[in-house]
Formats: structure tokens, C-alpha cells, sequence
């Protein structure tokens, strides 16, 4: 007896801050998206193909299934969107949104292959997404010269630096003036340093344009899915009524 409760407060010790680290939460910002703004889907998948398909493939969706639902011609498709290629020649517009980087490249250059993104909306969700693309500020400690604040360690680099420019996390010590001192418990803040070529406003579009794409992609049918279960459940509701009246008249003459 004594050895097992030896051990059980051996695995709790373990467990519990364990336990608390994967309690921790980040403070997300809230992402206001709408899976039918056909032109911020559009959009979304502009932006997620020059800048994040290089590294990350949506192994599970397909050209023409997102030229479909984004109201995009196969000949737009092709023209603007496919840039990978397959035994030498452009993908099909039927075939999967693969890019060329192979795991063992991924883990030479960042460490870890970078993961596929098809349901990255459905794990993360898209305040996650949207607060993420935000948060990336300069870190000369990491490898790629770049952290984040809701990642912490990330290992990839900021990619949308140029649109963005680049973030410095400020703590709250290194403020100036008569109340830098009450604000010496503050949590850091990130300040812009550097501009990019766009504004602040218009790269918040440009973030939520891809999180709206990525949250679309993780489930394209959710929006039919929806509307089908409405009709469901008004179905349901009809029938309980029938069902109902049905069952009084079976028993009607049963005492």
C-alpha cells in the first residue's frame, strides 16, 4: 500500500504542472468571418498561395472543389493559383493543393516539416488563426530571427513581413515616463518598429482573408451542412406533431 501511494503521488507530481502549462491560455483576438464573402475567400486563397503554400499543402481539398465554391473559373484557377508542379509540368486543376517541399527538406530547414493546413481552422479555430498571423514580432534569439506571442518558440519565419513590417515586443519596464511604474506589471505589448508596405488596417484585412480561406477549407460543405440541417430539423419538429396525433388515434379505443 505504502509503495502505491508512493507512486501515485510520483505521477501526480508529474501530471499537475504538466496539467497546468496545458491550462495556460493566450488572450485571441476575435475574428470576424464570414464563409460567404466569396471575394475575402478569393482573396484568402491569393494570399494563402503566394505566401503560404510554399512550405504548406492542403493535402485534402482540390483546385477544382475550391474553384467551385469560390465562384472561380477552372481557367482563372489554373492561371492564378496552380504554380506547383508535377513531373515537370503544371498541377491540374483536378488534382490535390500539394506543394513540392518533402518532409526531409522541411526538417533540414526549419527543424520540423511544416505541417498540412486543411484542418488547421477546424483544430486551431479561427480566432487562433487570425490572432496568430498577428503576433509574430522580432526575436534575434531564434534561429529565424523571429518569435511569437501566441506560438511561443515558433519555427517558421514571418512570412508576411513584408506587408506587415516588423513587431518589437515591448515590456512594460521599458516604458518611459512618470507611469512606468504602475505599469510595471503590465504584460508585454507588441509595437510596431518597422512599417511594412501596407497599413496596420489593411493587413488586418489581408489576415483575415487567409483565416476566412483556411476556416472554408477545413470544411467546405459547412455552410450546405447547415442549411441542410435546418430543414432537418424543421422536418423533426413536423413530424413529432404527426407523430403525436398519429399515436392517439392507434390507442384511441385501448382502455
Amino acid at each position: 500500500m505504502k509503495k502505491f501511494i508512493t507512486r501515485l503521488l510520483l505521477v501526480l507530481s508529474i501530471a499537475l504542472p504538466v496539467a497546468s502549462i496545458a491550462s495556460e491560455e493566450v488572450s485571441l483576438e476575435k475574428a470576424n468571418i464570414d464563409l460567404r464573402n466569396q471575394q475575402s475567400l478569393q482573396r484568402g486563397a491569393k494570399y494563402f498561395v503566394n505566401y503560404c503554400m510554399g512550405c504548406h499543402s492542403l493535402s485534402m481539398s482540390r483546385y477544382n472543389r475550391v474553384a467551385t465554391d469560390l465562384g472561380l473559373t477552372p481557367e482563372q484557377v489554373q492561371k492564378n493559383l496552380i504554380f506547383t508542379r508535377t513531373d515537370g509540368e503544371l498541377s491540374k486543376v483536378g488534382e490535390l493543393m500539394k506543394n513540392g517541399m518533402t518532409p526531409k527538406y522541411g526538417n533540414e530547414a526549419f527543424g520540423n516539416a511544416p505541417p498540412d493546413l486543411s484542418l488547421e481552422g477546424r483544430l486551431r479555430g479561427a480566432d487562433w488563426i487570425y490572432s496568430f498571423l498577428k503576433a509574430f514580432y522580432k526575436d534575434p534569439t531564434r534561429p529565424l530571427g523571429v518569435n511569437n506571442t501566441v506560438f511561443a518558440n515558433v519555427g517558421m519565419p514571418h512570412v508576411l513581413w513584408e506587408l506587415q513590417g516588423m513587431q518589437e515586443l515591448q515590456h512594460a519596464e521599458a516604458a518611459e515616463g512618470e507611469h512606468a511604474a504602475a505599469n510595471a506589471h503590465a504584460e508585454p505589448k507588441l509595437v510596431l518598429a518597422t512599417p511594412g508596405k501596407i497599413s496596420l488596417a489593411e493587413y488586418d484585412r489581408v489576415v483575415l482573408d487567409i483565416t476566412n480561406f483556411l476556416v472554408y477549407v477545413s470544411e467546405p460543405g459547412k455552410l450546405h451542412r447547415q442549411a441542410v440541417g435546418i430543414w432537418v430539423v424543421l422536418f423533426l419538429l413536423v413530424f413529432i406533431v404527426v407523430a403525436y396525433f398519429l399515436k392517439k388515434e392507434y390507442w384511441k379505443d385501448v382502455h
